[in-house]
């Protein structure tokens, strides 16, 4: 099978061997490396067990950042949620509390998946496992899910950036989310091009979101920018199951977000010199971690 570099491909390869995303990036993994399906599966499932005990660890008790910048968020949710008085309902809030628990095991040195990145760890694990959830999905129908999410983010990865330093946070925090709802999507029974539609109206969506991390740690505003992901991936993913395309194709979103990313003045891109970073409480935090200079 050959290797698809594009969205465009990608689709076609999919439609020509009458297959999904996730066994496209199942049958590349087996070819490239040699292993086994059960092999394959084995491993991801180690992968699936560390997201759900980033996503669960900060809801069980308060986790706090080394830096003290973040910290008991999730918990908080995660009671506000138990409570009952929740306006957008279950599964929003514990995705939201999911996204805030990676987030902030990450900045405790914790155990994360950085999928595609450390800064973005808490979108796709919170999406997968809240769809999951809602849809009394197996173990083996998540690992399934998360070879969609790689599919999507192999096409990312040849013809863009995951990195904020290149990017911006729309190629870190946007390609989670586009990762997470094309992979929901195929969870839910849409085809290859659904998916990638999904995927093309996140990033139309993000474009342009600057990298501006508070004291150059992956925290603030980072672990509420991974809330903003995945509930921006989950209502994708039904606006897309409701029949929505996207006027814009995957391809061309995909190299709007490189190139608007690539625009970004270093001081958007990192750097922590620009945005929030920047501003008198950004500064204040700053000190507050390393001291005024």
């Amino acid at each position: 099978m050959r290797i698809a570099k594009s969205g465009l491909e990608l689709i076609e390869i999919c439609k020509e061997h009458h297959i999904s995303l996730s066994e496209y990036a199942i049958a590349r993994e087996i070819e490239d490396k040699g292993v086994t399906r059960e092999d394959l599966f084995a491993h991801m499932q180690l992968t699936l067990d560390a997201m759900r005990e980033g996503a669960t660890l900060g809801r069980e008790k308060e986790v706090y950042s080394l830096s003290g910048l973040i910290g008991g968020d999730a918990y908080r949710l995660e009671q506000y949620l138990k409570s009952g008085k929740s306006l957008m309902g279950e599964g929003v809030v514990k995705a939201m509390a999911m996204a805030l628990s990676s987030a902030e095991v990450n900045g405790s040195m914790g155990k994360i998946v950085a999928c595609p990145t450390a800064g973005s760890c808490g979108i796709l694990p919170a999406v997968v496992l809240t769809a999951g959830e809602q849809l009394h999905k197996t173990d083996e129908e998540l690992i399934q899910c998360l070879f969609a999410a790689s599919a999507v983010g192999m096409i990312i990865g040849m013809n863009a950036t995951f990195s904020g330093a290149e990017g911006g946070c729309q190629a870190e925090c946007g390609s989670g989310a586009a990762m997470a709802a094309a992979a929901v999507v195929e969870m839910m029974g849409g085809t290859p091009k659904m998916s990638l539609d999904a995927a093309a109206i996140i990033f139309k969506n993000v474009l342009g979101l600057v990298c501006d991390p508070v004291a150059g740690l992956v925290e603030i505003p980072c672990a509420k920018r991974n809330i903003s992901g995945a509930i921006s991936a989950l209502a994708t993913v039904d606006l897309v199951m409701a029949g929505v395309d996207s006027k814009i194709p995957f391809d061309d979103a995909l190299s709007a977000m490189y190139k608007v990313g690539t625009s970004l003045p270093a001081e958007l891109r990192e750097t922590a010199l620009g945005g929030i970073a920047i501003t008198p409480t950004g500064i204040k935090l700053k000190n507050q971690v390393f001291g005024s200079n």
